[in-house]
C-alpha cells in the first residue's frame, strides 16, 4: 500500500543542469538548476524553472538566451558550487577554475570542461508562482567527440551525468551515490 507524503517537489530523476548566461556587463555566469527537462520535440525545446531572486533570472530575460552545460560525475564539486554561490557577489568561473566559452549561436556562455552543451534561445516564459518557467528553443547540441558513440550520438556511460535527488538533497550517478547537495561543493 502506498502512503501519502503530501504535495512535494519530488520526481525522479531530476537533472543537474548548469545554466550559462551573461549579465548586463557581459560577465559570464553559471547556475545549477534541477527543475528542467525537454518540453517539446518540434521545435526542439527545453524548459528550466528559476526563482526571480536568482541572478540568472534577469540575465536570461535581458539576453533572451541561455545554455545548459551537463557536467560529468568528475565535476561534482564545481557543479554543486554553481548552486551554492551567487553570481551577484563573485565570478563563479574564476572561483572554480572553469572556462566560459561564448556560444556561437546564442548570447550566452557555456562551460568548456563539461562534455555536453545545449545552446538555447528564449522563446517563452510562464510565471507559475515562486518559479518562472523559461522555455528555450534548442539551437544546437555540442558534445565532446570522445563522448560520442561510433554512431555519433552522445554516450551516457562516457558522459556520466549526475542527477539530483530532491527528497534528500543528494547527487547520484548511474546507480551510485555521489555526495550531499549544497555541501560537497564547499570542500575545495
Amino acid at each position: 500500500m502506498k502512503k501519502s507524503i503530501g504535495a512535494k517537489t519530488i520526481v525522479f530523476p531530476t537533472p543537474v543542469f548548469i545554466i550559462g548566461s551573461y549579465d548586463k556587463d557581459s560577465r559570464p555566469n553559471a547556475m545549477a538548476v534541477a527543475w528542467g527537462g525537454i518540453c517539446c520535440s518540434d521545435p526542439a525545446c527545453v524548459s528550466i524553472s528559476l526563482r526571480e531572486a536568482t541572478y540568472t533570472y534577469s540575465n536570461i530575460l535581458e539576453r533572451k538566451a541561455f545554455t545548459i552545460s551537463i557536467p560529468s560525475e568528475a565535476r561534482i564539486k564545481e557543479a554543486d558550487y554553481f548552486g551554492i554561490a551567487s553570481g551577484r557577489v563573485e565570478d563563479k568561473f574564476s572561483s572554480t577554475g572553469l572556462t566560459p566559452v561564448k556560444s556561437q549561436l546564442v548570447d550566452a556562455p557555456y562551460v568548456k570542461e563539461f562534455p555536453f552543451v545545449l545552446e538555447c534561445a528564449l522563446i517563452q516564459t510562464v510565471k507559475l508562482g515562486l518559479h518562472t518557467l523559461f522555455v528555450g528553443q534548442i539551437k544546437d547540441v555540442k558534445v565532446e567527440e570522445t563522448f560520442l558513440t561510433k554512431e555519433g550520438v552522445p554516450d551516457i556511460e562516457k558522459i556520466k551525468p549526475m542527477i539530483f535527488n530532491p527528497a534528500n538533497r543528494t547527487y547520484y550517478g548511474v546507480g551510485k551515490l555521489l555526495g550531499n547537495a549544497f555541501s560537497i561543493g564547499k570542500k575545495r
